[in-house]
């Protein structure tokens, strides 16, 4: 693990350098968060914060696999597709996330919230089945480890449309957890540790490196992210974030686990789901007071530190039980 570890050093070392240039620059150029008016009203403080914060996560994590991996790239080995497939996964995701943050800045859907969520459902979708094709063609990925099962069950044809589900589903989730300071990041770093052991553990120990690389790159964005935050991380990071997160699931064969190792971004995303149907088929009637699950909380009177605190707990707990069940 001294590896890994050592990465994850670099590239928290490396990203917080220039965390401070990169807010003074998205200040200069007014790239800000906008607060919808069903927030909270202690969310208004927020508005103006800089965002697109991603590119401090992403730029380390590519520039540092592209350098310790050129020679795997290069030479096409099974190692360098390997870490091809998370890294671009990582790069691209982000940057539809990107086009979205700038959409929702210059309202360009005449709303100023961004691309609407048809298109980036059909960007997303576009994306994961490029990336489901070459986890199963390229990697020769097929099966899912069962805790207690000795050997991995072969899906066969059904591996594709799984792996889809599997990167769409987890991009949107991180998207819909980060509405409060550090949740989103604190959340996705438990995460990409615990897969980080996983596969460590696994002896895959190129993505353990990639792992503990995103969650360097994550803690010297959570320096900033820190309530009060100075920067968020925007879509460009919570999409690819998600995405990637996804990607990394699958290539251990663990991702049956990532319900439970997410289960902080699952919570959020049901929390809509039972919120938008339950209102279509009462007419009108709510659940909680406001989705997604993190936004009730500080309603029920909940501060935003408790929240997030909590939150992550959660995931800490929910993390260290998934490793364990990834041993069985």
């Amino acid at each position: 693990m001294a590896y890994p570890l050592t990465l994850g050093t670099i590239a928290f070392l490396f990203a917080v350098v220039f965390g401070s240039p990169l807010i003074r620059w998205l200040k200069a150029h007014g790239i800000g968060k906008k607060i919808r008016i069903e927030e909270p009203s202690g969310h208004s403080t927020k508005t103006g914060t800089p965002t697109m914060g991603g590119i401090m996560i992403l730029l380390p994590v590519v520039a540092l696999t592209i350098v310790l991996n050129i020679a795997n790239l290069m030479g096409n080995t099974l190692i360098g597709r390997s870490v091809l497939v998370p890294m671009a996964t990582l790069v691209t995701f982000g940057i539809l996330g990107a086009l979205d943050d700038i959409a929702g800045l210059r309202g360009s859907n005449g709303h100023g919230m961004g691309l609407s969520g048809r298109q980036k459902f059909l960007v997303q979708t576009l994306l994961a089945v490029a990336f489901a094709f070459f986890l199963r063609f390229g990697l020769n990925l097929r099966s899912v480890a069962i805790p207690t099962v000795v050997e991995k069950i072969d899906l066969g044809i059904f591996y594709v449309p799984i792996a889809m589900f599997v990167i769409v589903g987890f991009s949107n989730a991180v998207n819909l957890t980060d509405g409060l300071d550090s949740l989103a990041g604190w959340t996705s770093a438990i995460a990409f540790a615990c897969y980080g052991m996983i596969a460590y553990l696994q002896g895959q120990a190129y993505l353990a490196v990639f792992c503990y690389t995103v969650v360097g790159a994550l803690l010297a964005f959570l320096w900033y992210n820190a309530h009060p935050a100075e920067l968020f991380m925007g879509d460009t990071g919570s999409l690819a974030l998600g995405a990637t997160l996804g990607v990394v699931a699958l290539m251990t064969g663990q991702w049956l686990l990532l319900p439970l190792i997410g289960i902080v971004f699952v919570a959020e995303t049901a929390s809509v789901i039972l919120q938008v149907s339950y209102f279509k088929l009462t007419k009108g009637k709510r659940i909680f007071k406001s989705t997604p699950f993190h936004l009730h909380f500080e309603l029920l009177g909940w501060s935003e530190t408790q929240v997030v605190q909590r939150f992550w707990l959660a995931g800490l707990l929910a993390g260290m039980l998934g490793i364990a069940l990834s041993l069985l």
